[in-house]
């Protein structure tokens, strides 16, 4: 049914393009609209604002999903609902690796799944990647555009303060070994989506990508808003407007 409304997004089918942006904030959500060919506003209900525009002539959405794995999985159950069939996150994330500075992007070529909103998608020893054709078309943008980039692994965390100030908690050691394990392994950076928008989009038999802008210098975060690169966001988006655009061109 064309005209049915979800119940979350507030959108229906036909205001829905095939390809779709993630971004956590609604803020992002907006500036990602400016790079769409005549951007109009759909719905803005809870914490998801949606914006559709064209990008070389096709429909192209963005929904802001909110902070965490419970929201995105709804954003990215309705949005297939509506006929979406690939999906690309830009957001932010945090370095957990000397490898990944401030300003790089920040391209996942598979997450830790140190979340739970995953498990209700896939069990836990399926592994949580995007697609690899989308991971090439991000890379190649990010080579196109001159940023300084990395792919590896991230980490999708549930709690933020659990990261920050994990001291403070009650199961601070158990939070400990697990980061060092991590770090061990390679892990360059972390974020609170990315595992679970993997999943939630290998199940639903779509296409999930991320890219992210990184935000702070390994172990130096200071959880101070000044400190945010706001003059280095826009590289992450336009990473990700212009790999969406080579992904368009190829599907047409």
């Amino acid at each position: 049914m064309e005209d049915k409304k979800m119940m979350h997004l507030a959108v229906t089918k036909s205001q829905i393009g095939q390809y779709v942006f993630l971004p956590g904030s609604v803020e992002r959500a907006s500036l990602i609209a400016g790079y769409f060919e005549n951007p109009i506003k759909i719905a803005h209900n809870r914490e998801f604002l949606t914006y559709t525009g064209t990008l070389e002539g096709v429909p192209v959405t963005v929904t802001s999903t909110g902070i965490g794995g419970p929201s995105a999985a709804i954003a990215v159950e309705e949005l297939c609902e509506c006929g979406a069939h690939t999906m690309m996150r830009i957001g932010s994330c945090a370095s957990t690796s000397p490898n990944v500075r401030i300003g790089d992007v920040v391209i996942p070529n598979g997450a830790v799944r140190m979340e739970g909103t995953g498990t209700h998608y896939l069990p836990i020893e399926f592994p949580a990647v995007p697609d690899f054709g989308m991971v090439k078309a991000l890379e190649a943008a990010a080579i196109k555009l001159g940023f300084p980039y990395n792919i590896g692994v991230t980490i999708t965390k549930d709690s933020f303060y659990t990261e920050v100030s994990p001291e403070t908690k009650p199961v601070y050691y158990e939070l400990k070994e697990k980061w060092d394990a991590y770090q061990a392994g390679g892990a360059t950076n972390t974020s609170m989506e990315c595992s679970l928008l993997f999943l939630a989009a290998a199940s639903l038999g779509v296409r999930m990508s991320s890219v992210m802008i990184n935000a702070t210098e390994f172990e130096t975060y200071t959880n101070d808003d000044k400190d945010y690169p706001r003059d280095w966001e826009h590289r992450a988006i336009q990473v990700g407007i212009e790999a969406m655009r080579q992904l368009i061109l190829e599907d047409h």
